[in-house]
This record gives C-alpha cells, sequence and structure tokens, in this order.
C-alpha cells in the first residue's frame, strides 16, 4: 500500500550559512556600526544581541531574508519578545523541528474531514498516511499545502 510521511524538517547547516551570513551583514552595514550587534547559535536557539530594540528588529528581518534565500520557512522560527536592560538588548529564536502533538492532531483530523480514503497516524513527531491509491495520497498532500497551519510541512518516505 502506498505510504508517505508528513514532517517537519529544518536543513539545520542551512541555519548555520544563513546566520553566517547575516553577521557578515551586521558587520558591513553602517547603522550597526559600533553597536556590539551579533548572533549567537546553539543547536536550535539563536540569541540576537545589540544595543537596543530597534536594532534588534533590524537583526530579526536580516536574519529572516537570508533564512529565506536558502530556502527554509521562516515558519518554523518561534520569536520571543526582547529582552531590554540598560546597555543591552537580547531576543532568542528558536527553530522547530518536528510536529507537535496538537499540531498533529489537527493534520490527522484535516485528513479525515477531507473525506478522503486513505487512513493517518501520528508516530512520534511526523504522521504517516497511507492509502489504497497513489491518487488520494497526491490529494492529501494537496490539501495540507493548502491548509494553514503552525509549522510548514514536508512531505518524504513515499512508497508506492
Amino acid at each position: 500500500m502506498p505510504t508517505f510521511d508528513v514532517v517537519s524538517e529544518v536543513k539545520m547547516h542551512e541555519v548555520s550559512n544563513a546566520v553566517d551570513q547575516a553577521k557578515k551583514e551586521i558587520v558591513n552595514r553602517f547603522d550597526f556600526k559600533g553597536s556590539n550587534a551579533e548572533f549567537e547559535q546553539k543547536d536550535n536557539l539563536l540569541i540576537m544581541k545589540a544595543k537596543n530594540d530597534y536594532l534588534l528588529e533590524q537583526m530579526l528581518t536580516i536574519l529572516k531574508s537570508k533564512l529565506c534565500k536558502r530556502d527554509i520557512d521562516i515558519a518554523c522560527l518561534k520569536v520571543t519578545d526582547p529582552k531590554v536592560l540598560v546597555h543591552e538588548a537580547r531576543q532568542e529564536v528558536t527553530v522547530q523541528q518536528g510536529i507537535e502533538q496538537d499540531v498533529s492532531k489537527k493534520i490527522v483530523k484535516l485528513i479525515k474531514d477531507s473525506k478522503i480514503k486513505v487512513q493517518a497516524s501520528i508516530q512520534g513527531e511526523k504522521v504517516r498516511v497511507t492509502g489504497k491509491k497513489k491518487d488520494d495520497l497526491q490529494q492529501v498532500m494537496s490539501a495540507l499545502r493548502e491548509a494553514e497551519l503552525e509549522v510548514p510541512v514536508q512531505f518524504n518516505n513515499f512508497h508506492d
């Protein structure tokens, strides 16, 4: 029986490359001269530091543009509110990997509500969809692409 998995994965080496490009841009931009603005990456956590929250907004815009150029959906970013101290402002950006349980349940419900003859099951951080016909699975894929989900989804592990 044909199957595929619905996943939400981000290529972390592309995120690292985008962060490196963003670092280079803030070094070269005039409005960041002497501001001690910097990006710091720890696995899925990106920490932005600057003198004030206005510069943090600019840094976030730069980061998002660099991620988009590397084909990373910015919907996977979870941005916290900036913490403004006397001499420094900080903001954390988390790159979300995997599909959380509540989003998985929404995906399964969406598939069942579509009345397409397939079965969907939650398997950890992914949703496996099984059906008798390949066309049914392709209908599910297009329905999920059109759906407004909190995380970007990809389809992999397609077996015929």
